[in-house]
Formats: C-alpha cells, structure tokens, sequence
C-alpha cells in the first residue's frame, strides 16, 4: 500500500489545539496497527526555533537525531509513541533556507525563482520525504490559522499534493472554533463556515472538521455545518475541552474520528486497542495523593516554555498515585532572605534548562535550601549545573566557583567547556545536540531507577562539569552516577548521603510518555511523595 497524507489544517482563531487532534488521531490510527509518523510545517521565518526566546514559541523540543524544533513534536512523541527526526519539523525559514541554497548553487539554470512551484515544490518535498515502506500513514500538521499570509504557500503545497495524489490518498481535517455567545451561552457556527468558506477559496475542501467547543454541540448545530460546511455529518466531530489532555484520543475515538479517516483513506484496520490507554487516563484520574514540587525557573511567566518538565512530572504523578501541583518560583525572585517562604510546602525541587546568567543565583539559592534541608532534588541541564556550582561554593568553599559561561574571570569554573563537544551551530558555539549514551555507576539511584547499566539520552547544551574538579567533589561527598562511555563527561551527579539529590546534564523529559514515565522522574516524584508522608 503505498503512504497515503493526512494534513490539519487550524482555523477562526489560534492555540485550538491542531497538535493535540493530529497528535491524538495519530495514536488512534497506530493503536488500529497502522504505521503513523507525524510532521509539523510552522510559517515563521526563523529557521528552527533553537534561537527564539522561549516567551515567544514555549520550548525546544529536541529529537533524538539533534534537531531543534518546535514542541508540537513533544506531543506527537507523547501521543504516537515514535521518536521523531528533524524532518518531522518544517519552518518556513528552512525552506527558503534551502531554496536560496539550490538558487546559489545554479539549481535552477538562472530560472526566476517563485513562491510558485520553486517554495511549494519544497514544500511538498518535505511532505512526501517523509512517505516509505514502513509509513503508511503521513499527519502533517499546518501552523498558524488559515487566512495568515505567512500560511499560504503551505497551503498551496497540500492543494498540489492533493491533485498529485490519486483519490482516496489524501485527507484534509479543519480545526475550527464554535464560538459561544456570552450571557446566553448560546453556540454559533457562523466563524467555522466562515474558515471552511476561506479554505474553499483556497481550492482546499475540508472532509472533516473537528470542531473545537467548551460545551457539547447540538445535533442542528452539527447538521448546520455540514449542510453548509458540504461533509458527511458524522464528519463533523466534537471536540470537546477534556479533563485531562491524555483523555482527548478516548473522546475522539467516542466520536468516530479514526473510523471516519479509515473510511475516507479505504484502510482496512481492526478496531483500536485502548484498553492499556484508558486505564492510564482512569489512574491519572483516580489518583489520590497531592505533591507540591517547586519549579525554580527563569522562564516561569510561560508554563509552555517547560511543557516536557510539566508532563513529565505529571507522567510520573500517575505512576505514582499523584496529583503534582507545581510552583512556579522566578529564580529572579530568590534569595537567601525569603527562600524558606518562596519554597513552603514543597516536598520536591526542580530547576529544569536554560541559557545565560538571569536568575541563576536564585537557582543555587534554591539548591543549597533543598541540599542542606534533606528536601528531593531534580537538576536538568543548566539545574545539574547549578548544583555542581552550589556544592563548590558552600561545600568546597570555593566562593566564587561559577561557569565560564557566566564568567571569564573565575578563578574556579567548575563548569566549563569540554574539547569533547561537537556540532558548531550559527552562532559560533560548540552544541552537544541529541542522544549521547551513558554508563551508570552502580550503586547510585540512577542506576537502580533504569535497571541497565549504559542508556541513550537527548542533550541540548555547550558547556559541561569541568573534569579538573572530579577528584575534589568526589572526596567531599558527590557521586559521578553517570559517565560518557569514554568516561571523559560527567552526564549524571548524585549526592548519596541525601533523600533525593540527582543532577542530569541531559533532557529526560524528551523521552517521557504518558504510561511510562522516565525513571528519573518517576524517582523523583516517588521521593518527593515520600517527603510529604513524613512530614
């Protein structure tokens, strides 16, 4: 059979939730046997997002093959349960990027080159490189709303693909809002026959439209939009605000969404098996316990800049019987002075990533509170950082211990950079970007929560623990967890004698899902659950 194209298309308004429905169709579909891989085309022209301010696109979601793109993919990872490439996230400044290329080089014999075919010709190339014997099934998901300028010439390219493709191999879904009035409550239609009339205008005819709602729609309201929408009524598909975002593939199961696109598409599938997945969404709900943990970050004014942390911690919440109830604590708002009062309550804390010097000594503040307070420590990337500068400072007595990436004058950078380090980027840095394996020290947390003794893990940083300080951390009571095979960087540290004291120089909220929670997570979590019973 050869690999047939789902595209979703988002309309009336923005942040409707096109990557939840494509995500979730794509775990209904892989849950019926078929073989899914999902792709993300945003309109903006950067060239991916490694560069953008978190306050402006929410995280960096970086593949295993090092990519960094938008954090859609986390959720199609979550959702499907297929790790994903650089190929599965497309901006529109990649494809000019590669167009100009192909233009320098000659490529196009001196041709004028044009929105039309040469930027949509490259469009559809992403769209069809992800097709393959082991894929039958493509969800190729269009950013931003239909009517933006910047969504055009994406939306030309599925046209195009659509009039390539023979019938029956291409699938358009709409994802539209029904708006309802306030004070009457009453729904209206008229903004979603409005999307689907622009998309018309486009040459784009919807086959089905997953209708995003707050409250459940009327059947006059569903018959209504497919009178004037021209679908089938049972393609007009409720989507309804879920209790729990995991939830979502269960209601558009209810609602026949995967029995409508094997109809349209002319798969012939088994019924999905969501037995493992619905008991997973029933524990998420049933759990009982409540855990306070603190997210001590720079970046805490938008949740979605650590949306991976987020579900992680709610992944291993389930696993552990769990509501997590996070914190949101500014680093920029810590100090030596209210630290106590800005972590009441909190039986875990967490300092996730990032870059630059902001709000990194309410970071160590927050660290040394948890370190000499017994209370459970997670530190991820810049976090383990961090804990490696506050352990030199307050245990070594090494005052101004810092990394060279915040200063060129200390006189002790006990994280600095390695001559291990790879991957040179635009902006003239060394990167260490994607999976890197790891050997575990026995004995050590780490070791015993992932019961194997080498792992593969994603990274996304430049700057590493400083080989010169080993002997000395060591000696004053850190533990090296984990190590790169060749033993030359320290990817994982521990401090034995406490509760819960775990750095990790990696991302392992990259590798989490759902119904199986990271490790180190879930140990986290355990820890800090078991802190709050004590207490």
């Amino acid at each position: 059979m050869s690999t047939k194209f789902v595209f979703v298309t988002g309309g009336v308004v923005s942040g409707l939730g096109k990557g939840i429905c494509a995500a979730s169709l794509g775990r209904l579909l892989k849950q019926r046997g078929v073989r899914v891989r999902n792709q993300k085309f945003d309109p903006y022209i950067n060239v991916d997002p490694g560069t953008m301010s978190p306050y402006q696109h929410g995280e960096v979601f970086v593949t295993e093959d090092g990519a960094e793109t938008d954090l859609d993919l986390g959720h199609y990872e979550r959702f499907v349960d297929e790790d994903l490439s650089g190929n599965s996230s497309i901006s529109s400044g990649k494809i000019y990027w590669s167009v100009l290329n192909r233009e320098r080089r000659g490529d196009y014999l001196g041709a004028t080159v044009q929105i039309i075919p040469h930027i949509t010709n490259e469009i559809k190339s992403r769209i069809y490189a992800m097709a393959g014997d082991d894929v039958d099934v493509v969800i190729s998901e269009i950013g931003g709303t239909v009517g933006d300028i910047e969504s055009q010439p994406f939306l030309e390219a599925i046209r195009q693909v659509a009039s390539e493709r023979p019938h029956g191999d291409v699938l358009f879904i709409h994802v539209p809002l029904i708006v309802q009035i306030p004070g009457s409550g009453e729904l209206k239609s008229k903004p979603t026959q409005h999307s689907v009339k622009e998309l018309l205008s486009l040459g784009i005819q919807p086959d089905i439209l997953v209708c995003r709602c707050d409250t459940p729609i009327t059947e006059d309201i569903r018959r209504k939009i497919a009178l004037f929408c021209n679908v089938e009524p049972d393609c007009v598909i409720q989507n309804a605000t879920a209790e729990t975002l995991y939830e979502v593939p269960l209601l558009m199961a209810k609602e026949g969404l995967d029995e409508v696109v094997c109809r349209k598409l002319g798969l012939i599938t088994h019924q999905p098996d969501l037995r493992e997945w619905s008991a997973m969404v029933k524990r998420e709900k049933a759990a009982h316990k409540k855990v306070r943990i603190a997210l001590v970050g720079k970046y805490t004014q938008l949740h979605d800049a650590y949306l991976s942390v987020v579900e992680s911690l709610n992944h291993a919440g389930t696993a552990n019987d769990a509501v997590v109830d996070i914190e949101w604590v500014n680093s920029e708002e810590v100090n030596e002075g209210n630290v106590a009062e800005r972590l009441s309550g909190c039986t875990g804390v967490l300092v996730p990533g990032g870059f630059g010097d902001r709000g990194i000594e309410g970071m160590i503040t927050a660290c040394r509170y948890a370190r000499e307070n017994k209370i459970p420590y997670f530190g991820i990337c810049l976090g383990m950082q961090m804990a490696v500068i506050e352990f030199a400072r307050h245990v070594l007595g090494y005052e101004d211990a810092t990394s060279s990436e915040f200063s060129e004058t200390t006189k002790h950078p006990v994280i600095d950079l390695m001559p291990d380090q790879v991957n040179v980027t635009e902006k003239g840095g060394t990167m260490r970007l994607g999976k890197y394996p790891c050997v575990l020290t026995e004995g050590t947390h780490s070791r015993e929560l992932y019961g194997v003794e080498e792992i593969s893990e994603r990274h996304r940083h430049r700057f590493e623990f400083n080989n010169d300080y080993r002997e000395a951390m060591q000696d004053a009571g850190m533990a090296l967890a984990g190590l790169s095979p060749n033993g030359h960087l320290v990817e994982i540290v521990e401090i034995p004698d406490h509760p819960w004291f775990v750095g990790a120089q990696f991302h392992p909220e990259f590798k989490s899902r759902p119904d199986r929670p990271h490790p180190l997570f879930y140990g986290f979590v355990k820890a800090a659950v078991e802190k709050m019973e004590t207490k």
